[in-house]
């Protein structure tokens, strides 16, 4: 049986949407690159790599405009309705979690340059060094649960994202105790609170991809009540 113009034009708007999910996926993996990389050259002081990850940081900013770009056509030329308008929608809000975090993957990269010649001992690394696994982790799962459409995955990240705040909390005093205990350290560790801080703050955009994939799952936000009835149920 012969296809007919409207079955073009439903293979078209599916491709579409495939290739639209691909794109996030695709940005996706070129942040988690860029945290692992921009770390990588904190904790090395490698000036090559910070070099490359600041560079790399364009190719991000480019893959957000034309995710943008792409769900706006899409919108205007298809006039989406129900879960394929929220898949458009999120894509457009992800996209714009995932450029942030690549701006503070290429800020970890800039502090390693400035930490070049200064003569930390290793015990000053080791706080921003298993913040960045938890935050890291937190980064590819709340994208997982956006691909996977994972909805009680998506919670579970929401639910850890008090474990970076504690984390950082501690990291903070950790670093102002170095501080107080040597003046030298002033300048070095005023260097590893800001990244610190960058740290915490990708883990809000990892919280806010979250949340998306649960509206894009349900269409409904994320709210306290519900992360607090799925710690009850997990709990029990």
């Amino acid at each position: 049986m012969p296809t007919t113009g409207t079955d073009h034009i439903v293979t078209a708007y599916s491709d579409e949407l495939t290739f639209l999910a691909q794109s996030i996926a695709e940005m996706g993996g070129l942040v988690e690159v860029a945290i692992e990389n921009g770390t990588k050259s904190l904790l090395r002081l490698d000036r090559e790599l910070a070099d490359l990850t600041i560079i790399a940081d364009q190719r991000i900013d480019d893959m957000q405009r034309r995710i943008d770009d792409m769900a706006v056509s899409m919108i205007a030329r298809r006039q989406p309705m129900a879960s394929d308008l929220r898949a458009i929608i999120t894509s457009i809000h992800v996209a714009s979690d995932l450029e942030r975090v690549g701006d503070m993957a290429k800020q970890l990269a800039r502090r390693s340059l400035k930490l070049e010649g200064m003569n930390l001992q290793p015990t000053f690394y080791n706080g921003v060094k298993n913040m960045t696994a938890l935050v890291l982790r937190q980064v590819k799962e709340a994208l997982d649960a956006y691909s996977n459409r994972d909805a009680e995955a998506a919670i579970e990240v929401c639910n850890r994202d008090d474990e970076v705040d504690a984390m950082h909390t501690s990291l903070f005093r950790e670093l102002l105790t170095y501080m107080m205990e040597d003046p030298r350290n002033i300048t070095p560790c005023t260097h590893l609170l800001f990244c610190a801080k960058n740290l915490e703050r990708i883990g809000d955009h990892a919280t806010n991809i979250a949340e998306r994939a649960y509206y894009l799952q349900t269409g409904k936000q994320l709210t306290s009540e519900v992360q607090e009835l799925q710690r009850t149920q997990i709990k029990t």
